[in-house]
């Protein structure tokens, strides 16, 4: 991997021809320096992106009160979807699903939740896991990203992940943000809008900015690892529970009233 201003070897050229013939660079290579920012930390003056490194004092993650998360309320998918440039390509099948609403039903008492579902940034992430490329990765700070320079779109990180999270690009993309690069041939999911983290960080992820403009204010962005930070101290009051707890994956989205 190489940035703007450094000259590619003979292995990278020939890597990204070879690549380029699989049809999976679907993202112009001017995102290329906004991918590797957000692993290491960048000139926010060049990109708008701070320039500390990222670093593990921080574990950003979400909490998700359900009681408060309204069924048939669509506010924070519409959100994410205008903040990333994501829209329909008419086919429900195929479409990116970065956060989704879904309702569940407790068999036992019969209790109705509804609740949104996007990647739960496990700390043993099972997408990075089997990731032959490396492409999929987790931050110092807990965030789990896919750099789609390196993805080849072979899906495996779809098909391990529990939540049903990550989404395939089966269509050309046009007018993208470029603070969110995508591409025909590759994997992408919630990033927890890592371009807001990185250009400050007590900044919350378009999700709970759309859902606090609807009065509902179910989602809560924070700091995991402080203990004094606003969603630590709700998890500890509020009985936060991780979706799938038996699989030990020690999920950075928790829900409450679940």
């Amino acid at each position: 991997m190489y940035t703007a201003s450094s000259k590619p070897t003979k292995s990278q050229t020939a890597r990204r021809h070879f690549l380029k013939r699989l049809g999976v660079l679907g993202v112009v290579s001017a995102a290329a320096p906004v991918l590797l920012s957000v692993a290491r930390g960048a000139d926010k003056k060049s990109t708008g992106i701070k320039s500390d490194a990222v670093s593990s004092k921080h574990r950003w993650g979400l909490l998700i009160d359900t009681s408060k998360c309204a069924s048939g309320c669509d506010a924070c998918v519409r959100g994410c979807h205008a903040e990333h440039g994501i829209s329909s390509t008419g086919n429900d099948h195929t479409d990116a699903q970065w956060i989704r609403k879904i309702d569940l039903q407790d068999n036992l008492t019969g209790t109705l939740s509804s609740l949104p579902m996007m990647c739960q940034h496990c700390k043993t992430a099972p997408c990075v896991d089997v990731c032959p490329t490396g492409a999929s990765f987790k931050r110092a700070d807990g965030i789990v990203l896919v750099n789609k320079h390196t993805c080849i779109g072979c899906r495996y990180c779809v098909l391990a992940c529990p939540y049903k999270a990550r989404s395939f690009i089966h269509e050309p993309i046009t007018d993208q943000q470029s603070w969110a690069p995508r591409g025909k041939g590759t994997v992408e999911s919630c990033t927890l809008c890592v371009h807001r983290v990185d250009a400050e960080e007590d900044q919350q992820p378009a999700c709970a900015v759309a859902c606090t403009n609807e009065a509902h204010s179910a989602i809560l962005f924070g700091d995991l690892n402080d203990a004094e930070s606003e969603i630590s101290l709700a998890i500890e009051q509020g009985q936060a529970h991780e979706v799938r707890s038996d699989l030990h994956l020690n999920t950075g989205v928790r829900y409450i009233d679940l």
